[in-house]
């Protein structure tokens, strides 16, 4: 008996592997259907509004998954003939980066050369070369590959939100009704309802920070004269769902075609110089002030979620790493022996009266 403590941490510890290894390997299954959650808490909020002026559940849900559709779509057919032409163009776009920059080139060429001298030397004078040629798949094949699955998985994503945003409260009602005791159905019910108050809430206001965002680089790069300037606007809102690499792909992005596009090298700085500035001001003062200190979490937590998700489900995982830790920080803070871990989640700061000892008691 005094071994099963560590035999029940070895079971628990084994079970969490297994979950991991199955999410790595089941992605293309898992990943639509956490979408699909994901998707049903962000717009639940406006349903249940709706709900409250007499439109009925499924109604709202169709209203909804209708309108994300149309967005869906609109966004697609307005980028997709542009992006299409740009990767016809990546080729020429790449040559004419280097003449433009051929002065960082040629700096960066002599000290591969030199190294290469290095190595001959440490090789006897000789460096052995080997070929290896690897055959890819066509671009046509991988590209109508890679749109059957995004299709595949869209269509998965929004049937599932539909499903659950028809639903209405059945789910929570089934939870509770599972529940043996009164004090579980009470802490259920209460978690069920945080999890979706704070996760519709985090996504509602980064989706809109990020749409403004949007908006605000695809203005600005219009003034400066960038062509289709609004895809870069579209670009900035979905890159900026990915924490940290969002942002820094972005600039890298508009900083290659700004050159490409603008016959000065210092004027074609200002566009991912003013896409950085927006982006460092979107982070810094407009996230925090909107998103509010209940939900700003831990940025070293932040950055290892977004770090291992996306190992494990590459860009799709970093894009729901953050919801991950806010629903799992929403479980903690609800159930006690979690507490330490939803403390160390979260972004509060520890005042210096909290780490005084308590004074003596007199009986001491």
């Amino acid at each position: 008996m005094e071994h099963l403590p560590s035999i029940r941490r070895s079971l628990q510890m084994l079970v969490l592997i297994s979950l991991f290894v199955t999410a790595y390997f089941a992605k293309d299954l898992i990943l639509p259907v956490v979408l699909g959650f994901l998707l049903a808490l962000t717009l639940s909020p406006v349903g249940r509004a709706l709900y409250r002026i007499g439109v009925p559940h499924a109604v709202s849900g169709f209203i909804l998954i209708s309108a994300t559709t149309l967005v869906v779509l609109s966004v697609v057919l307005l980028s997709a003939g542009t992006v299409a032409l740009w990767s016809d163009e990546i080729p020429q776009m790449g040559v004419e980066i280097k003449q433009k920059l051929s002065g960082v080139s040629d700096a960066v060429e002599t000290m591969r050369s030199a190294s290469d001298e290095v190595e001959k030397l440490g090789n006897g004078g000789e460096v052995p070369r080997q070929e290896v040629v690897v055959r890819q798949p066509g671009l046509l094949d991988t590209a109508m590959d890679t749109v059957s699955k995004t299709g595949a998985s869209l269509v998965v994503i929004l049937i599932l939100a539909l499903f659950l945003l028809s639903s209405g409260e059945m789910f929570y009602l089934k939870l509770v009704q599972s529940m043996p005791t009164m004090t579980g159905k009470k802490r259920a019910l209460q978690t069920v309802y945080d999890v979706e108050k704070r996760v519709s809430r985090y996504l509602l206001t980064i989706t809109s920070i990020n749409a403004g965002l949007g908006i605000c680089v695809g203005l600005y790069l219009t003034v400066l004269g960038l062509p289709s300037a609004y895809i870069w606007g579209i670009a900035a809102f979905l890159f900026n769902f990915l924490p940290y690499i969002g942002g820094f792909g972005g600039v890298l992005l508009v900083t290659g075609f700004s050159i490409v596009t603008f016959d000065s090298l210092g004027y074609a700085l200002l566009a991912p110089l003013g896409y950085l500035t927006l982006t460092m001001l979107e982070g810094q003062i407009v996230t925090p002030w909107l998103v509010g200190r209940r939900l700003e979490m831990n940025t070293v937590a932040v950055f290892l979620t977004v770090v291992f998700w996306g190992w494990l489900w590459g860009i799709a995982g970093a894009l729901v790493a953050v919801p991950f830790l806010v629903v799992f920080k929403v479980i903690c803070e609800n159930f006690e022996p979690l507490h330490t871990i939803g403390n160390f989640l979260s972004a509060e700061q520890i005042r210096p009266d909290d780490m005084k000892a308590p004074p003596a008691s007199a009986s001491e």
